[in-house]
């Protein structure tokens, strides 16, 4: 099992990957004053370095973008200099980082937003969901359509943020087009009520996610460039009516763009695997990168998919919480360390620096037993 194609290397276009074992992006909500990330940042990414790549946490492209307390940005200097801090520590490690590009659209609340205006959508439709704030979880209030003479700006902020990602020292950068974000919203017809150029049809409801995708490949290539979805997640109170003409609809268009990889949500958000509606991970069909599966992945399975082609590369989230040295163990077969969700989201080092490795003892005897 440890000579699995899972620890092998691989190349994702110009970047090459040490094995095909992914750090998924957690929200941990740590950021300091000015959303910039801090000096335990760099000491839990670094931490992590032995992933075959790590994905930032979801980092918001603007303050507009902003739906968590204590989240990160990419949108002003001192938070590119706090990133590159970061990325300076995985690469010293040996590692790979892309930074998640992030806009939520109406999962926030005015308590987070500058000047306390109203979350922003593509629809004034109201999420049945409470946003996280600094005064704790506050209901999300109907948020405000965009007019479309607006959404060029929101393009050019992610065009800013992927640049101020390269800046920062990143290998490239994730979209985060899942999970009922923004982009999210303009793709499922339960957010999308719009009867212009940017709803209606799914040629219609692709446009706007397109046109960021166009933009973000236009600063890196698309060859450093990855996006996520979640076909058929019901996160942040999202559906669509007809989710497999949906995603492979865009799952066509990314592909012609040439994206490095598919990141896809399989099923329910750390739920059911195996939807009735739609499975996700037939689009790896349909797109010429590299697949990703994520969601509840376990050792076997993680073999097994990878060894009968369904992935090319997967995500662990939650287990790299508490299990900063994940690959290793995966190999050895060893035991994995439990993680503490009362420690999940804001807090200091405490449930966030504190997960030990295995010691040098424990490695030597998982070995021999491997």
């Amino acid at each position: 099992m440890a000579n699995a194609e899972l620890f092998a290397p691989i190349d994702m276009g110009p970047i090459h990957l040490a094995n095909r074992i992914v750090m998924a992006p957690l929200t941990r909500s740590r950021a300091g004053k000015g959303d910039v990330p801090q000096a335990m940042h760099v000491t839990y990414y670094r931490q992590r370095a032995s992933a075959g790549l790590i994905i930032s946490e979801a980092t918001q492209i603007s303050p507009e973008g902003k739906g968590y307390a204590w989240t990160p940005g990419i949108h002003s200097a001192e938070q590119v200099e706090g990133w590159k801090h970061v990325t300076d520590a995985v690469h010293e490690a040996g590692g790979k980082m892309v930074l998640q590009l992030w806009h939520v659209g109406r999962i926030s609340h005015p308590d987070l937003q500058p000047g306390g205006a109203l979350p922003v959508a593509p629809s004034a439709v109201k999420p049945e969901m409470k946003a996280f704030t600094e005064a704790g979880f506050k209901d999300i209030s109907t948020p405000r359509a965009l007019e479309a003479s607006e959404l060029p700006r929101i393009v050019e902020d992610f065009r800013n943020a992927a640049t101020n990602a390269k800046t920062a020292g990143f290998d490239g950068v994730e979209i985060h087009s899942a999970n009922g974000y923004l982009l999210h919203q303009f793709l499922a017809d339960k957010t999308n009520r719009r009867d212009d150029d940017y709803g209606g049809s799914i040629e219609n409801r692709m446009r706007f996610p397109l046109e960021v995708v166009d933009a973000v490949v236009g600063v890196w290539g698309a060859e450093r460039v990855g996006i996520r979805i979640s076909p058929v997640s019901p996160a942040n109170d999202i559906a669509d009516s007809d989710p497999g003409s949906l995603f492979t609809a865009y799952t066509k268009a990314l592909s012609k763009r040439g994206l490095a990889y598919l990141h896809v949500i399989e099923g329910a958000t750390r739920g059911e695997r195996d939807p009735a509606v739609f499975k996700p991970w037939t689009l790896k069909e349909d797109f010429s990168g590299l697949y990703m599966g994520n969601n509840n992945y376990t050792r076997a399975l993680a073999i097994e998919r990878v060894a009968d082609g369904l992935a090319d590369l997967v995500c662990f989230g939650r287990p790299f919480i508490s299990n900063p040295d994940l690959v290793e163990r995966l190999k050895l077969n060893a035991p994995l360390a439990k993680w503490d969700e009362a420690t999940f989201y804001g807090g200091n080092e405490i449930g966030y620096t504190d997960y030990p490795p295995l010691t040098d003892e424990e490695v030597a005897r998982y070995a021999a037993a491997a």
